[in-house]
C-alpha cells in the first residue's frame, strides 16, 4: 500500500485530508529524516495498520533502517511516557509530581539518530497521545537546541494530518467500501 492508495481510500468528505497528506513531502522546514521520522512515528502512534504500512514504504526512500528503528522507538517510549506523565499532570495529588517514575527510558539517551530528530518525533507522538507535560518538555529541549518554531509546528502539523487520516480510515463504512472496491 502506498500513500497514493491511502489518499484514494479517503472519502470525498475528507478531501482536505487527501490534500494535506499530499502536501507532507513539500514541507521544507524539516530535513527529510526529521520529516519522514515524524510521519512514521505518528503513524505508529495513530494505530492504523494500513497507514503504518504505507508510511513505512514511503519512508524507506528517506530513512535508514537505523532511523526507522529510532522512529519506532520514539512511538514506543512515548506510548509509555505519555500515559505516565499525563497522569501526573492531570492528577489532583501533587505528590505524584515528585515521585520517581521508575520507568526505563534508556533509548532517549541513545536513540541511534540525532538527539533533536528523536526529540521532534517524541514531541509529535506526544501531541497524538495528548500529553501536555511531554509536549512541554520536548518543546523546551527543541527550542534550547535551536530548532525553529516553524519546524516544531510542522512536526505537529504532520501529527495532525497522519492522525486524522488514520481516524478517517478506521470508519467502518469507509473500510467496508475499500473492501468492496478491492473485490
Amino acid at each position: 500500500m502506498s500513500l497514493d492508495d491511502l489518499k484514494a481510500r479517503l472519502p470525498d468528505y475528507a478531501k482536505d485530508l487527501r490534500l494535506n497528506l499530499g502536501s507532507i513531502p513539500s514541507i521544507t522546514s524539516l530535513t527529510p529524516q526529521q520529516l519522514w521520522g515524524a510521519v512514521l512515528a505518528t503513524a505508529i502512534a495513530s494505530r492504523n495498520q494500513d497507514v503504518v504500512r504505507a508510511v513505512d514504504a514511503a519512508a524507506s526512500e528517506y530513512l535508514t533502517e537505523q532511523a526507522k528503528t529510532a522512529a519506532r522507538s520514539a512511538a514506543a517510549i512515548m506510548a509509555m511516557n505519555n500515559i505516565y506523565y499525563r497522569f501526573t499532570h492531570l492528577s489532583k495529588n501533587p505528590d505524584f509530581l515528585s515521585m520517581p517514575a521508575r520507568l526505563r527510558m534508556n533509548v532517549i539517551a541513545n536513540p541511534g539518530v540525532e538527539k533533536t530528530d528523536f526529540e521532534l518525533w517524541s514531541l509529535a507522538v506526544s501531541a497524538v497521545n495528548g500529553c501536555g507535560r511531554c509536549i512541554e518538555a520536548h518543546e523546551d529541549v527543541l527550542l534550547k537546541a535551536g530548532v525553529s518554531k516553524e519546524a516544531i509546528q510542522d512536526a505537529i502539523r504532520i501529527a495532525a494530518i497522519v492522525f486524522s487520516v488514520s481516524v478517517t480510515l478506521e470508519d467502518p463504512l469507509i473500510a467496508d467500501a475499500a473492501l468492496k472496491a478491492a473485490a
